[in-house]
């Protein structure tokens, strides 16, 4: 294991060896704005860690690249957003893609529908940016995934048009020279993320899976946020929380919900996901000491880079 230069603090439990392995190579997501509030990301960070960049509806271009630029002149591993409902045509997504390449040497990538219900232009989804051959030539595409269903897609509740589309993306990472994997919503319980995990792999799709993992935050905030991202069944870890006076007020933790997962993937060395992708709702800083303190200071792993 690669060593960094972290401070942890003293008083901090000893991490527990399923979850050191399991949070080894985590990747965690921020937005230009958020990043503007952290002064040094290496002091945060693990170098070598792949860093997500929302693109938001209305955040420019501009601020994208520089936020890309920045993290890259850091030592991080850059991979932005495209939601596809966000882009107006072939022409901007080829001068996007223009300059995350010439001005930050991007050359990894999110693609998604985005969260928009009415598309700026000609795209609705991530396969149509796919098939434009822009991204002909990236290292690694990421594609999205939602193990508690999307309503935006299966409006019946079901998920059989976004099975099809994860097909669609499993054949074409097996013609395609990137590496490819799905980066999922965040979750709580773990239960349901294994049955789906093992249903993609019962239907022939390979993708490895970077699980999503809200993390540390006040409870009010992840239930909003839950709610306006479509989080399924296991919202009922937080609300059942919120019942209970004693841990309302106390912030939430990822640890069970990673801890089980995490014993899973010890006991099935072959299941599905591959690595955690934190979503830092209550902030960089929080998120990034939570790991560190749980054992995830080490860069991506080769096979992820």
């Amino acid at each position: 294991m690669a060593l960094f230069n972290f401070r942890r603090d003293s008083a901090a439990a000893t991490p527990d060896a399923d979850t050191e392995a399991f949070l080894k190579g985590y990747s965690i997501e921020v937005m230009p704005r958020t990043a503007e509030k952290v002064e040094d990301f290496c002091a945060l960070l693990p170098k070598g860690t792949r860093v997500y960049i929302a693109h938001i509806e209305g955040t420019p271009i501009e601020d994208m690249v520089a936020t890309a630029r920045r993290l890259a002149d850091e030592g991080f591993v850059v991979m932005p957003h495209f939601p596809a409902r966000i882009i107006p045509d072939r022409a901007t997504l080829a001068d996007w893609l223009a300059r995350y390449k010439g001005e930050a040497g991007v050359k990894q990538a999110l693609l998604l529908g985005g969260g928009v219900n009415t598309p700026a232009g000609e795209f609705d989804a991530s396969m149509q940016l796919i098939e434009t051959g822009l991204f002909d030539g990236f290292e690694r595409l990421h594609v999205a995934g939602h193990p508690e269903g999307n309503k935006d897609i299966d409006k019946d509740g079901g998920d059989r048009i976004v099975m099809q589309a994860l097909k669609w993306k499993q054949a074409f990472a097996e013609r395609s020279d990137a590496q490819m994997a799905i980066a999922t919503q965040f979750c709580f319980e773990a239960d349901p993320v294994i049955a789906w995990a093992d249903r993609l792999a019962a239907e022939g799709i390979k993708l490895p899976i970077h699980i999503g993992v809200a993390g540390p935050a006040k409870l009010q905030t992840l239930i909003k946020f839950a709610i306006a991202c479509g989080v399924g069944p296991s919202l009922r870890v937080l609300q059942k929380r919120a019942m209970d006076v004693t841990k309302l007020l106390m912030p939430y933790e990822p640890t069970e919900f990673v801890a089980a997962l995490a014993a899973h993937k010890a006991k099935h060395p072959e299941f599905g996901i591959e690595s955690v992708h934190f979503f830092p709702l209550g902030g960089i800083k929080t998120n990034a000491t939570w790991a560190t303190d749980h054992g995830g200071a080490s860069a991506v792993p080769a096979n992820q880079a």
